[in-house]
């Protein structure tokens, strides 16, 4: 199947599901990566979903692309350029309403998986507008409330499902930072697994096959 224009760049590996609306899977790649990255996973996700791996929109030099700006220098209030966060979380709202109109998804069993700033910005998406997402793989990321849209803590929330996880020894995010998930879900009353794996900024196939597990019994 040759992907239809939409108004980012990605790649798309179509469902065994022939007819009607289907479910699907939203891939988004960390700062300096591509969409090449996860679509590795592709192969190995359920038959079911329509693997969609976005491009972020912004270019870096000498190659790679990125969510939004990142000051290495920073404390972690300043870690990010939030209002730059903001527009891409508006432009993947905006690119998942495309795709499911091109590509005939159920716009009710819709899943975001981000790995490191593609991550931040899928809890971005699913914390903001939780009418949209039915489940949630983050991996090696966190929660920054200040791109969430105002709000977002009187939105229903009871129906998203999210799959934490960060690798112990990571260092490009670290841990602590993901380990105020549990708390920040939990006291929104969302449904979720966090786990930590022996391995620094990546995913290692024990994580894999878990949040795969976790996602087979979801969709």
């Amino acid at each position: 199947m040759s992907a239809i224009p939409l108004s980012l760049e990605y790649l798309l590996r179509p469902s065994i599901i022939q007819s009607g609306k289907k479910p699907a899977i939203f891939l988004f790649h960390g700062y300096g990566s591509n969409e090449e990255d996860l679509f590795s996973f592709a192969p190995e996700l359920p038959e079911e979903l329509v693997v969609i791996s976005v491009r972020a929109p912004y270019d870096l030099d000498p190659f790679g692309h990125a969510w939004y700006a990142i000051n290495f220098d920073a404390e972690y209030g300043k870690w990010s350029d939030d209002e730059q966060a903001k527009g891409s979380r508006d432009k993947i709202v905006a690119f998942i309403d495309e795709a499911i109109e091109a590509y005939e998804l159920d716009g009710e069993n819709i899943t975001l998986l981000g790995f490191s700033q593609g991550t931040v910005l899928s809890y971005a998406v699913a914390l903001s507008f939780p009418e949209r997402t039915k489940n949630l793989v983050a991996l090696s990321g966190y929660i920054n409330e200040k791109i969430l849209v105002e709000g977002y803590q009187q939105k229903d929330h009871s129906g998203l499902n999210v799959y934490a996880s960060h690798g112990q020894v990571d260092q490009v995010i670290p841990l602590e930072w993901a380990q105020r998930t549990p708390g920040f879900l939990k006291k929104m009353d969302i449904d979720h697994v966090y786990e930590e794996f022996p391995v620094g900024h990546g995913v290692s196939p024990q994580n894999f096959y878990s949040f795969r597990n976790w996602l087979a019994q979801r969709i």
